[in-house]
């Protein structure tokens, strides 16, 4: 169940979907609709709309109040969108028979699988995990939210604070109040199903797979007690599209190419850091998706829309993103180095891990502009950085994700579902 507002989430879903047919599995793909809904209609899945469908307007609304980006008080659904979601996805669960749901950031499934007797398995929470807490490897976040707070005290805010507040949980804990079930106690808990799956190899996240297997809440009471984490490995898009020719050419001309794809932000944003980029002596490949960018076109950049971003990677010289976790791992699984632009806490980790393995740097946005053209000239310079990723490369060329995805998630669903975990999902 993709929330289709973000093209990661929805590649991720449609791997994970491929992973589980091919294993003869009944799988089924719902949604709200969103921005990336075209993107299942353009790989011919068949898929349900659950809900009043969400418009790209509404979604680009939803990102702007998301974890890490929105006011920490309101829950991105109205009131009366997320008992509309929980109703339509608790009668679709019902009539289906459907046994275990797995949703990439769908968070309204987190009380409608309570309501249908379903276990829940997510894997939106990326790296941003307990034991990466406990560990204390969360960065300070690089979005000046704290004013004049150290450095070192933000770190140790960031890994002590979300099993500890309620950030965005209210609107889930009013309805579930309303509907009698459990409420969702802590930040942390929001981002994490039943079984959270971790698309990650232990070497990029820092923490042994056994570890983070072992895991348990063990009574504490930001945690649902039957929560269960397993590293799965990279789960990232290998969207089923051509390469475009004219993109093609544009790659194969000589001299270094930037790739930015820097899709879940304001338009302004995205126009700044390729007018800084254009100006060095560097051509600039552009995924448009649903920012309107093509008056910005000339001989040196090229403006596309929703790319097969897997087939570009190995042949450009540095990918610039937001630090999400699906682009991240496609740079690194072409062997590339990142540049990356956090907007949100799961961003600043991601980047911050490859940023100690010595394959990627991380940018405040507040920093676009000098710095960001004397930190491209770097890395294109520094051979390290490619090396790094190469690293990283080898790591994921030796891990099929959405395979180890799709046994996990046949392991909860052959366990009886819901009922492997606890009464109703919940331990």
């Amino acid at each position: 169940m993709p929330h289709c507002g973000f093209l990661s989430a929805t590649s991720r879903m449609l791997e994970i979907y491929r992973a589980l047919r091919q294993r003869g599995v009944a799988a089924r793909i719902a949604t709200h609709g969103g921005t990336y809904e075209h993107v299942l209609r353009d790989v011919g899945v068949p898929y349900d709309i659950v809900g009043p469908r969400m418009t790209p307007e509404r979604c680009a609304r939803f990102i702007r109040d998301e974890i890490g980006m929105g006011y920490v008080g309101q829950s991105m659904y109205t009131d009366r969108e997320m008992r509309e979601y929980v109703a339509a996805e608790t009668e679709y669960f019902r009539r289906h028979d459907i046994r275990t749901v797995v949703t990439g950031f769908t968070l309204t499934t987190l009380l409608s699988t309570r309501l249908a007797g379903a276990a829940l398995v997510t894997e939106h929470a990326g790296s941003w995990v307990p034991p990466v807490f406990e560990r204390g490897l969360l960065p300070a976040p690089s979005q000046a939210h704290f004013g004049l707070l150290p450095a070192r005290l933000l770190r140790r805010l960031s890994n002590a604070l979300p099993p500890r507040v309620g950030f965005y949980c209210g609107g889930f804990n009013r309805l579930a109040a309303e509907l009698g079930v459990p409420p969702v106690p802590s930040l942390a808990s929001l981002v994490l199903g039943d079984l959270a799956l971790i698309p990650e190899v232990p070497e990029v996240l820092g923490v042994p797979a056994t570890e983070v297997a072992d895991w348990r809440p063990n009574g504490r009471s930001g945690y649902r007690a039957g929560t269960r984490l397993r590293c799965v490995g990279p789960l990232y898009a290998r969207l089923d599209l051509p390469l475009p020719d004219r993109v093609a050419r544009f790659l194969a001309e000589p001299g270094p190419v930037v790739y930015v794809a820097v899709n879940s932000t304001e338009v302004g944003f995205v126009r700044r850091v390729v007018t800084t980029i254009a100006a060095l002596p560097v051509r600039v490949l552009v995924a448009g998706t649903h920012h309107d960018l093509h008056d910005m076109a000339d001989d040196r950049v090229m403006v596309g829309g929703v790319l097969p971003s897997h087939l570009i990677m190995p042949a450009v010289d540095l990918a610039v993103t937001a630090g999400g976790q699906g682009s991240v791992q496609t740079a690194m699984a072409g062997g590339t180095p990142v540049l990356g632009f956090p907007l949100q806490p799961e961003q600043d980790l991601n980047l911050a891990l490859l940023e100690r393995i010595g394959a990627a740097r991380l940018l405040a946005p507040r920093h676009v502009g000098a710095r960001l053209a004397a930190l491209v000239t770097e890395m294109l310079a520094d051979p390290s950085y490619r090396e790094a990723a190469q690293r990283v490369q080898r790591w994921y060329a030796a891990t099929d994700g959405p395979a180890n995805a799709a046994e996990a998630i046949l392991a909860v669903h052959d366990a009886d579902g819901a009922d492997s975990i606890g009464p109703a999902g919940v331990g």
